[in-house]
Order: structure tokens, then C-alpha cells, then sequence
């Protein structure tokens, strides 16, 4: 375990470089720990109080049992368990599924929490070896965010084989909330590292704006391919070689097509979103990978105030700001 650690801290850390130091008069304080399956950070700028740590990692926790699948009590390992009943959850769950069905409408079902089924064949991290065929059209049949019912705080799968997976959207949000608390708490000037996906509070110390590193794909240095300048923003990247394995010459990656049952063989090795919400970057950052260089720009052109940027397997960026990009 303590090797895990040090090998995803400093991925962590080489993946969400901060390619310029920042001066302060004050010491920066900073807590890490392993958190949503991932090593999360939290660095304060201008505060000594590290209560606000504490504290910030306890919001972080409240949510993991709320709407992690593998946490036996947590409101999504509930529906998942009822069978096709209806389960009475929190308001921050429903809010969070109800998000998550408006990207799966924006994208006509390429983001899909339905994807349990299909997604739990696949393991990235020990066996690595493809699933059985018939087990994976079995699984893709039972995918379809259409069989997500609401009402008031309670959530019904009318297939009563399905079942939900968070894990395209929680992150996003659970950085969301820890900002939104220390916010409140007048912290002005901080970074919120969740397993790479990263929210800028304010603006460096000295008023300037964070440069964050967009990791090369499959780099061994983890050096960057990009930078990324933003002020009180989000930056959330989703890419073939963070979770994958190889097998005859071909790269199985976490990103899985529900249509196929298989990940995305689409040309593509990652996608990073600028926002202001973390939560839009998460789910929009999986919806754009899944739909496609041109389909995915096509979407982010229509959405206001977000950007993002493509990686395509020749190492090519292609920029949303890009006045001149034609797809």
C-alpha cells in the first residue's frame, strides 16, 4: 500500500504541476491523504489555520459515503441494492443524479451512470484481462440512464438489474463543496487537488493566475504536454492512460462505450475542461471523450464559458479557443 501511495502522490503531484512558484509572505499549509479511491491535496495560501484542512477533508468524507458505490451504506450502494424499490436518499444525491441526467441528455446518453454493469467487468487496476463477450452484451443492455425515475428524494431504477456509478461526476462535485466551504471560511487564495482533478480558489498570493500542467499522455516523466493560466477556475482532464492495460498491441482503457460494451477506440488520448464549476469539468471532460473530436467541440462551442482542450493520438492539441481550429 505505502508504494501505491507514493507512486499516485507523485503522479498527483507531476500531473497538476504548478509550472511557477508563488511568492507569499505567508507559509503555505497543505494536507494530503488517500480519499475517493484517488490521493487528494488541499493547499492553503493565506491562512495558518489548519483547522480549515480538517475540517475541508472531513467534507471530502461526508460525501464519499453519500455516493460511492463500493461504500456498503452510502446512498448510491442503496438503489443500487433495492432491486427495482424505491430508496428515499439525500438531498445533495439527488442533485448530483439529476446533474448527471442533464449530461446525459445534453449528450444523447454518451455520459450514462447507468454504467455499473458494464463497467464493473472491466478491472484496470489487478486481473487486466478483457471480460467475457457475453458478459459484456449482457451488461451494455442494462444501460440506459432512462431507467433513472425521481421523485422528491426518491430514486427508482425501473430495471431492476441496474445500477449507478457516480464515479464520472463526484469528484467534480465533492471539490465544488470543499471550495464552497472554505470560501465561506474567507480563504482566498488555494488549490484543491482531488486525484488530478483540480480547483483553483482565487488567484496566487500575489494576484496572479495558477499555471497548471496538463500531463502528457503515457509520459514516464509525467511531464507536461501544456499549461493551462486560470483564476478561481477548474480543470479536470480525462485520458486513456490513466487507467488501462495492454494486450495485442491494443490499449484498454477506463473510458467505456456503452454501445460497444468496450472503451473508446475514437482517436483520442485525452480531454481536458476548463470551468468554473469542477462538477461541469468532471462529467463534461468523460462526455466529450466519448463523443469525439468533433462532436465533443461541436458541444463545447455551444456551451458558455467553458473551454476545452483535445489530445489526439498524434500528440496534437486542439484548442476550443482556438479561433481557427476547423475539425
Amino acid at each position: 500500500m505505502k508504494t501505491i501511495y507514493k507512486l499516485l502522490t507523485f503522479c498527483m503531484l507531476a500531473c497538476c504541476l504548478l509550472l511557477s512558484a508563488c511568492s507569499s509572505s505567508r507559509e503555505p499549509i497543505s494536507k494530503q491523504g488517500f480519499l475517493l479511491d484517488t490521493v487528494i491535496q488541499i493547499t492553503l495560501y493565506d491562512t495558518g489555520n489548519e483547522s480549515l484542512l480538517d475540517e475541508s477533508f472531513a467534507v471530502c468524507e461526508k460525501y464519499e459515503q453519500l455516493l460511492s458505490k463500493t461504500v456498503a451504506t452510502s446512498d448510491v450502494s442503496r438503489i443500487n441494492q433495492a432491486e427495482g424499490k424505491p430508496v428515499t436518499v439525500s438531498d445533495e444525491t439527488i442533485a448530483l443524479i439529476q446533474k448527471s441526467l442533464t449530461y446525459s441528455e445534453l449528450s444523447d446518453g454518451a455520459f450514462d451512470i447507468t454504467i455499473a454493469p458494464l463497467s464493473s467487468l472491466w478491472d484496470f487496476k489487478d486481473k487486466k484481462t478483457i471480460p467475457d463477450s457475453q458478459d459484456i452484451e449482457k451488461a451494455k443492455n442494462l444501460v440506459d440512464y432512462h431507467t433513472i425515475s425521481i421523485s422528491g428524494n426518491t430514486v427508482t431504477l425501473l430495471n431492476p438489474k441496474a445500477s449507478i456509478d457516480l464515479g464520472a461526476i463526484a469528484k467534480g462535485y465533492i471539490a465544488d463543496k470543499i471550495k464552497d466551504y472554505l470560501v465561506s471560511k474567507n480563504v482566498k487564495s488555494g488549490l484543491i487537488n482531488l486525484g488530478g482533478n483540480v480547483l483553483t480558489i482565487g488567484t496566487k498570493p500575489d494576484g496572479s493566475a495558477w499555471n497548471i500542467g496538463i500531463q502528457k499522455p503515457f509520459d514516464e516523466q509525467n511531464a507536461a504536454i501544456t499549461s493551462v493560466h486560470l483564476s478561481d477556475e477548474s480543470v479536470v482532464t480525462s485520458g486513456v492512460y490513466e487507467r488501462y492495460f495492454k494486450q495485442d498491441g491494443v490499449i484498454y482503457h477506463h473510458i467505456l462505450d456503452a454501445k460497444t460494451g468496450y472503451p473508446f477506440q475514437n482517436g483520442l488520448l485525452g480531454v481536458t475542461i476548463i470551468s468554473e464549476q469542477s462538477v461541469d469539468g468532471d462529467a463534461l471532460s468523460t462526455t466529450c471523450f466519448a463523443l469525439g473530436l468533433q462532436k465533443g467541440m461541436e458541444l463545447i462551442r455551444s456551451l458558455p464559458d467553458i473551454d476545452a482542450i483535445f489530445i489526439t493520438d498524434d500528440y496534437q492539441l486542439h484548442d476550443s479557443r482556438d479561433t481557427d481550429y476547423n475539425s
